[in-house]
C-alpha cells in the first residue's frame, strides 16, 4: 500500500514543480498540498474503504482547481494548463470512476461526476459517465433524458439524441415523461433546421450540399412521435402535456390540430378535456392591441370571451355531470373573479357567474365537500349572511360525518354572533364519531372562554375530557390547566393538574407548563418542581433526554436546589433512557458541565 501512495505523490511531482516555479503556489503551499494529498491517498488504498474518504479527496482537488484558477486570474497567467489542470482533471476523474464503480447503485455520486464534467467542459469524458451510467441505471427514465437533453442541447447531435430516447424506450414503454420529452426535441430540431435553412436562404447561398429532409422541417418526426405515444399511453394527462409543448412553436397548426382532434374524439367525457376547451376560448378572437381600442373595448372583450368559456363549461357540466367537472368550472369561476380589474361591472359579472354556478352545483348535489369552505368565504365577503347560513347548513346535512364541514358551519356561526351556535355544537357532536372531534371541543372551548361564564366553560372543559379519545384527550388537559391558571390563578391549577393526573395519558408539554406556572410564582417551591419533574420523569424519562437535564439544571440553579443530587439523577437516567439517547444525554450533559449548554 505505501509504495502505491510514494508512486501516485511521485506522479504529482511535476504539476507541483510548474505550480511553484509559474508563482502560482509557494514551496510552503506545495508542501501543504503534498502532507494532504498523502493522507488522503492512504485512506483510499485501506481494505475497508469508505465512500466518505473519496468524495473528501474529490472535493479537495476541485478546491485546488478552484484555488488555481483564481491564482491565475490575480496573476493574469494562462499557459501550462495542460501540465496543470489537465493532470489534476484526469486524478478527479479516475477518484469518480474508482467510486463509482465500488458503489454503483448511489446515483448522486453519478449526478456528481457528470456535474463536474460538465462545469470542466469534459466532453469526451462526460459521454463516457453518461454511457456506463445508463448501463447500470437503465430503470430510470430521468437519467435517460438528461443524457439526450446534453447531446441535444450541448453536442448539437439530434442522431445522439433521438438514438438515446429510442434506447430509453424500449426499457421504458410507458413512460409518458420520456415521449414528451423526445417529442419535445424533434420539435427543437425542427426549428433549428428551419432557422438554419431560412438564414442561407437569405445569404442566398446554395444549399445543395446541405440535406434539409422535409419530414423533419414540417415536424412529421415530431408527429410519429406522438402517435406511436398514443398506442401505449391513454391519459388525457399526457395529451395535454404535448398539445402545451406543439404550442411553444409557430409550426406546428397541423399537428395541434390532430392532438385536439384526438383529444375531443377519445376523452370527451373527461373533465381535464372539457376544462382545456373552455380555457382555450379566453385566447381564441382576441383583439389585436391597438392605439385606437379604449379601455371599455378591452373590458367588454374580455367579457364576451369570458361568457364564451361559461357557455363550454355549461356544455360540459350537461355532458359529463360529476363533481370533479363542476371542480374545474368552479374553479375557472374563482381564478378569474380574483383577477384584479378596474372594472367594476366586469368584476360584478364575475362575481354573479361564479355564486350562480356553486349553487347549481350544490342544486345538482354535485358540489365537493372542500368547496363549501369557498363558497362560505365569498358569500361572507358579500355580507350575504343568510345565504351563508342556509349554505353551511346544507352541508353538514350533505356531509354529516365531516368534522371540517361542521367547523365551517360553526365558524360562520361564531363569526355572525348568531344565538344558536351552542345547539349547533350539541348537533355536530352527536353526528360526527368520537373519535376525530377533537377540533370541535378545542373550537367550542375557545368561543365559550370569550363568550360565556367561567362555570360554564369549566364544566365543558370537564365534559371535553370525558367525551374525547384518549390520545385527544391529551390536548384539551393542557388547554384546561392553561385557563384554569389565566382564569383561576395557581391554587386552583395546581388542583387541577393534580386530578388530571389520575387518568393517563399524558404529554410532555402538560408537565411543562405546570413546571413553567410554578417558576412563575414569587415563592416558587423547588419541593413542588421535583414532583412535577418526577411524574413527568415517570411518563417519558426513557424516551426524552432534555426533562433530565432540565431537572439537573433546576437543581443546579434554583435556591432551594441540591447540586448534590445531580449524580442520582444523571445514573437514574442512564439508567431508564433508550438506546442512542444515552449517547445523546452523556454529550448533552457534558456540554451543560462545561457551561456551554
Amino acid at each position: 500500500m505505501a509504495e502505491r501512495v510514494e508512486q501516485r505523490l511521485e506522479d504529482r511531482i511535476p504539476e507541483l514543480e510548474q505550480l511553484e516555479r509559474v508563482g502560482l503556489f509557494s514551496r510552503t503551499e506545495v508542501r501543504a498540498v503534498l502532507r494532504k494529498a498523502s493522507a488522503l491517498e492512504y485512506k483510499i488504498q485501506r481494505r475497508a474503504l469508505r465512500k466518505e474518504d473519496f468524495i473528501n479527496y474529490i472535493q479537495y482537488e476541485i478546491n485546488l482547481l478552484e484555488l488555481i484558477k483564481k491564482r491565475r486570474a490575480r496573476i493574469g497567467y494562462s499557459f501550462k494548463k495542460d501540465e496543470i489542470e489537465h493532470s489534476i482533471l484526469h486524478r478527479v476523474h479516475s477518484l469518480f470512476n474508482r467510486a463509482t464503480g465500488k458503489w454503483k447503485d448511489d446515483v448522486q455520486l453519478w449526478l456528481s461526476h457528470v456535474a463536474f464534467c460538465k462545469q470542466w467542459n469534459a466532453k469526451h469524458q462526460l459521454s463516457k459517465v453518461f454511457s456506463t451510467m445508463l448501463a447500470i441505471h437503465s430503470n430510470k427514465p430521468a437519467l435517460w433524458i438528461m443524457a439526450a437533453k446534453w447531446e441535444m442541447e450541448t453536442r448539437l447531435s439530434s442522431e445522439s439524441a433521438r438514438h438515446l430516447f429510442l434506447r430509453a424506450l424500449r426499457f421504458h414503454p410507458e413512460c409518458p415523461k420520456l415521449y414528451q420529452e423526445y417529442f419535445r426535441m424533434e420539435l427543437m430540431n425542427a426549428e433549428k433546421q428551419r432557422k438554419e435553412k431560412k438564414d442561407f436562404e437569405k445569404a442566398k447561398m446554395d444549399l445543395g450540399e446541405f440535406n434539409y429532409s422535409e419530414e423533419i422541417l414540417s415536424g412529421e418526426m415530431a408527429r410519429i412521435v406522438y402517435r406511436d405515444a398514443t398506442q401505449k399511453i391513454k391519459g388525457v394527462e399526457f395529451q395535454l402535456a404535448v398539445l402545451s409543448i406543439a404550442k411553444l412553436f409557430d409550426f406546428t397548426q397541423d399537428l395541434q390540430k390532430e392532438i385536439l382532434e384526438n383529444l375531443q374524439t377519445n376523452h370527451a367525457d373527461d373533465p381535464l378535456t372539457w376544462d382545456y376547451l373552455a380555457r382555450r376560448e379566453l385566447g381564441l378572437g382576441a383583439l389585436q392591441p391597438s392605439e385606437h381600442s379604449t379601455k371599455q373595448q378591452k373590458v367588454s372583450e374580455l367579457a364576451r370571451r369570458e361568457e364564451r368559456c361559461g357557455a363550454v363549461f355549461d356544455e360540459a357540466v350537461g355532458a359529463v355531470p360529476t363533481e370533479d367537472m363542476w371542480k374545474c368550472y368552479i374553479t375557472f369561476c374563482l381564478e378569474r373573479y380574483n383577477r384584479k380589474t378596474n372594472s367594476e361591472e366586469l368584476k360584478q359579472k364575475r362575481l354573479e357567474r361564479t355564486l350562480s354556478v356553486f349553487s347549481r352545483a350544490h342544486e345538482s348535489n354535485l358540489l365537493p365537500e372542500a368547496l363549501y369552505k369557498q363558497w362560505l368565504q365569498l358569500l361572507l365577503q358579500c355580507s350575504l349572511s343568510e345565504k351563508a347560513v342556509e349554505v353551511a347548513e346544507a352541508a353538514t346535512r350533505r356531509f354529516s360525518l365531516s368534522v371540517e364541514t361542521w367547523q365551517n358551519r360553526l365558524r360562520v356561526l361564531i363569526q355572525l354572533q348568531r344565538e344558536d351556535v351552542t345547539p349547533c355544537f350539541e348537533e355536530a357532536i352527536k353526528h360526527v364519531k368520537s373519535k376525530g372531534t377533537l377540533p370541535l371541543w378545542t373550537l367550542w372551548v375557545e368561543w365559550s372562554e370569550a363568550t360565556n361564564s367561567k362555570e360554564d366553560t369549566e364544566a365543558l372543559y370537564q365534559r371535553s375530557l370525558c367525551a374525547t379519545t384518549p390520545a385527544e384527550s391529551v390536548t384539551m388537559k393542557e388547554m384546561y390547566l392553561d385557563w384554569t391558571y389565566r382564569n383561576h390563578g395557581y391554587k386552583k391549577a395546581k388542583r387541577v393538574f393534580t386530578s388530571l393526573c389520575e387518568n393517563r395519558p399524558f404529554s410532555l408539554d402538560f408537565f411543562r407548563k405546570m413546571i413553567q406556572i410554578e417558576k412563575e410564582q414569587e415563592s416558587c417551591k423547588m419541593l413542588h418542581l421535583r414532583e412535577y419533574y418526577e411524574r413527568a420523569l415517570r411518563e417519558f424519562g426513557s424516551t426524552d433526554t432534555d426533562v433530565w437535564l432540565d431537572y439537573i439544571k433546576e437543581e443546579l440553579n434554583h435556591p432551594q436546589g441540591k447540586p448534590e443530587n445531580c449524580g442520582s439523577i444523571h445514573w437514574r437516567a442512564m439508567k431508564m433512557l433508550q438506546g442512542d439517547l444515552v449517547e445523546d444525554f452523556v454529550s448533552k450533559y457534558t456540554l451543560l458541565q462545561t457551561g456551554h449548554l
